[in-house]
């Protein structure tokens, strides 16, 4: 049986500086010597997994940088086997001498607002070729489409009350690490961009381009 872990628990421990939570899931990335020492230590996150029956997604990039996503879909969030497997693979980065990189953690999602998501979804879904995303709730609305590679970024449908008259009503989420947060706000607004609202930071800034294109900057902070 799993044994889900709040992002606040999760954040409050003190042996998981190599990570950081990324709404429901947990991200590390890892920088090696060379290409096959990154593929090396790869094999061993890949066999320390089997050992547990718990399994990562792993992306391996040229010249070294390895990238690690941990989380339990069958529970919908981190629980105690991502907890377990991330002590284990922090340890073997440090035998292994590689450099940890947690702020490289980031994923991407795009919004799209709708009156009825039932109408809107299943054309996304046809056109991407991704899956429904399991509802919160059995028998919940399903609200979100995911690759089923688990490489492009999620699709999710943001329910309006009134249609939205302007012609932008499709948005990108970037959800960063809570510490790269601020960082990636200003950085945003020093290129040109304004922000729009952060009546719900530190859950989600939204940010405009000149032109009015929106962005929210996202982290798991004021969500459980």
């Amino acid at each position: 049986m799993y044994r889900k872990v709040s992002a606040s628990q999760f954040h409050e421990r003190p042996d998981m500086a190599d990570w950081r939570i990324l709404l429901r899931r947990i991200e590390a990335g890892f920088k090696a010597a060379s290409f096959g020492a990154a593929a090396a230590f790869v094999g061993q996150v890949a066999a320390a997994a089997d050992a547990a029956d718990h399994h990562p997604d792993v992306d391996l990039r040229y010249p070294g940088r390895v990238h690690i996503v941990l989380t339990t879909h069958a529970q919908s969030g981190l629980t105690d086997a991502d907890v377990e497997l991330a002590v284990e693979i922090s340890r073997l980065a440090a035998e292994g001498g590689l450099v940890s990189e947690p702020q490289s953690a980031l994923s991407v999602e795009v919004a799209i607002d709708v009156l009825n998501i039932e109408a809107v979804r299943p054309f996304w879904k046809a056109i991407l070729g991704y899956l429904d995303e399991p509802p919160a709730t059995i028998g919940g609305q399903i609200t979100a489409l995911v690759d089923p590679r688990r490489i492009g970024p999620a699709f999710w449908f943001q329910p309006m009350d009134v249609a939205r008259t302007q012609r932008n009503r499709i948005h990108i989420d970037v959800t960063v690490p809570h510490d790269v947060a601020d960082r990636r706000v200003a950085a945003a607004i020093a290129a040109g961009g304004r922000l729009v609202s952060d009546a719900h930071a530190r859950s989600f800034w939204v940010l405009a381009d000149p032109e009015g294109n929106e962005a929210c900057v996202c982290t798991w902070q004021d969500r459980d």
